[in-house]
């Protein structure tokens, strides 16, 4: 079961994983029995051994893997807090102490004569997979680092769209010397709205924000719609504390206003939900759409959307899920990702 948690506000690529993301524990036990199994071709003398060497190598991979994933669960906190060298020398430390443990409590089991030799050999073999395995996950963020890095630049490309802002200026025209007042609100909307997206872009904002902001882009979208928007928010139980990457909410609502209410002549309703559900945050949009071609509403929401499950892909992993489902009539989007919350100061 996924735990909430804290999480930090950015990822460099020097990094140690996050050893309590799913992903990335599935990775270290593929990573590791794939070159537990490569060592045991090497040592086999002919195919048929190859079996007896295997479970030779797991009957010593398994406890220390087991033990070291766990501890290495509970010592994230603090793992965090190291630079990226130190945690690499303890998180080798561990490896090797659990080595040594293993090996000591049951040599006979493993094929070594419990001399100081085998000792050695086992834990250098310990060694050498925590090391590829580090290795694999810092060249991975170092990789990533660069995509999260372009799909930032693409969320403020998206974001300036110069249809949105000739509208709502055109809207604002219209009522400057009628409502002033009203005039005035909304260009602060609009002046709050562009200034989330031109600032440097984190990781992780509060959802309260985010939800603030698309209220905001709501007001100044049915400036100039009028009665054929209207928004449905469920947010009632929405936790105080709780973190989403940036502009994940808002894209979803640009793509319903422009792609769903919009063409219909006589507008609609969108839905927004958020609500937590235990370890989860869940977030589903639905609104209504026109009957005519699909075509047209998958090639308008292809940047968006591709965009927002690049990012959940690239900061959760699997731990994240994007679900569509588009009928005739309707469009629906759910997100589930962590709940996670913001750290304490």
């Amino acid at each position: 079961m996924k735990m909430a948690r804290s999480i930090k506000q950015n990822t460099p690529s020097d990094a140690l994983p996050n050893f309590r993301n799913l992903g990335v524990t599935l990775r270290i036990l593929l990573i590791s029995n794939g070159l537990a199994l490569l060592q045991a071709i090497l040592l086999a003398g002919a195919p048929a051994d190859v079996p007896l060497q295997m479970m030779q190598i797991i009957m010593l991979l398994a406890p220390v893997l087991l033990a070291g994933l766990l501890l290495l669960w509970a010592a994230q906190p603090w793992l965090d807090r190291l630079a990226y060298r130190h945690g690499v020398l303890a998180v080798n430390a561990l490896v090797a102490i659990l080595t040594l443990a293993a090996y000591s409590s049951g040599s006979g089991l493993y094929g070594g004569d419990g001399n100081y030799f085998d000792a050695a050999r086992y834990v250098l073999f310990g060694a050498m997979v925590c090391n590829i395995v580090l290795m694999y996950f810092r060249l991975r963020s170092r990789l990533l680092s660069h995509a999260l890095h372009d799909a930032r630049l693409q969320v403020l490309r998206a974001r300036i769209r110069p249809h949105f802002l000739f509208n709502t200026l055109n809207a604002v025209l219209g009522i400057v010397r009628a409502q002033p007042k009203l005039a005035e609100t909304a260009l602060e909307d609009m002046a709050d709205l562009f200034r989330m997206a031109m600032s440097d872009v984190q990781d992780f904002v509060l959802l309260r924000h985010e939800i603030q902001l698309c209220k905001q882009y709501i007001a100044l979208e049915q400036l100039r719609m009028g009665e054929r928007l209207h928004v449905d928010w469920q947010i009632q139980d929405i936790p105080n504390d709780a973190l989403i990457p940036p502009l994940l909410l808002q894209p979803l609502l640009e793509n319903a206003v422009y792609h769903g209410i919009e063409p219909l002549p006589q507008g609609g309703s969108i839905g927004i939900a958020v609500r937590r559900d235990g370890n989860e945050l869940q977030i589903k949009v639905d609104n209504p759409r026109t009957p005519r071609g699909d075509d047209a509403l998958h090639t308008g929401n292809k940047m968006a959307l591709q965009n927002i499950r690049e990012r959940l892909e690239l900061l959760f992993d699997v731990e994240a899920r994007y679900e569509v489902e588009s009928g005739k009539d309707f469009y629906h989007v759910e997100i589930t990702l962590p709940y996670m919350k913001e750290r304490a100061a």
